[in-house]
């Protein structure tokens, strides 16, 4: 038996991007998905589901006592409340994709983030997408015309707390252009994919390479 047919498995990772409203996170997201064999981490919320949303693919729409109950019972990977409804990742799905050896996708603020990378630092890749300028993540803002001149008020100004947590991420990406993002974004993928801590049994191949004689 040769060292091929003992190529070590690898186990998955978990991406995380964050960034302020407006920054380009949500294209990076959906293009990052749809196109690296990506599962998306899909969060519990204790709100009430929307006409357009489905359940199980936007949100899992939990009651409030099943939420308390998976947050005692550290079933939650991070957990927020967000106008007095509980938001929160399932650890078990997670862990099983990462075990499968499938990498997980991410859409979460720094809070979040800080609260799996504190439970789970080896397995956890972060990066933190800002935009070109201020005037130009204002411009977006406007551009996208969902939101009233207040609530754009308020979006810019919690874009500059959420800039300043820039030096808790792994990697910073400044997107001025969304195609040189999404490629910068790839290239972290891939390095990750393959560094020497994610593969499982590599040790053991090692020694089975080392101990192959040849004809």
């Amino acid at each position: 038996m040769t060292a091929e047919s003992h190529r070590p498995a690898r186990r998955g990772l978990m991406l995380i991007l964050s960034s302020p409203s407006g920054a380009g996170k949500t294209t990076l997201t959906r293009n990052l998905k749809s196109e690296n064999n990506l599962d998306l981490s899909i969060s519990v919320t204790t709100r009430t589901r929307r006409p357009s949303e489905i359940d199980g693919v936007h949100y899992r729409f939990i009651d409030r006592g099943t939420f308390d109950a998976m947050r005692q019972h550290n079933d939650l990977l991070e957990w927020a409340e967000v106008h007095g409804n509980g938001y929160g990742t399932p650890r078990k799905e997670v862990e099983a994709s990462l075990a499968a050896g499938r990498d997980v996708l991410f859409d979460i603020d720094w809070q979040g983030t800080q609260q799996i990378v504190k439970k789970a630092r080896a397995d956890v890749v972060t990066i933190f997408i800002l935009p070109p300028s201020m005037a130009e993540l204002r411009s977006r803002l406007v551009r996208r015309a969902e939101d009233a001149p207040d609530v754009i008020a308020k979006r810019l100004a919690n874009a500059r707390d959420e800039i300043a947590r820039w030096s808790q991420y792994d990697y910073v990406i400044i997107n001025d252009d969304l195609d040189a993002a999404y490629d910068a974004i790839k290239a972290i993928l891939t390095a990750e994919r393959l560094k020497r801590s994610r593969a499982v049994g590599l040790g053991d191949f090692v020694d089975q390479l080392l101990a192959e004689e040849l004809a």
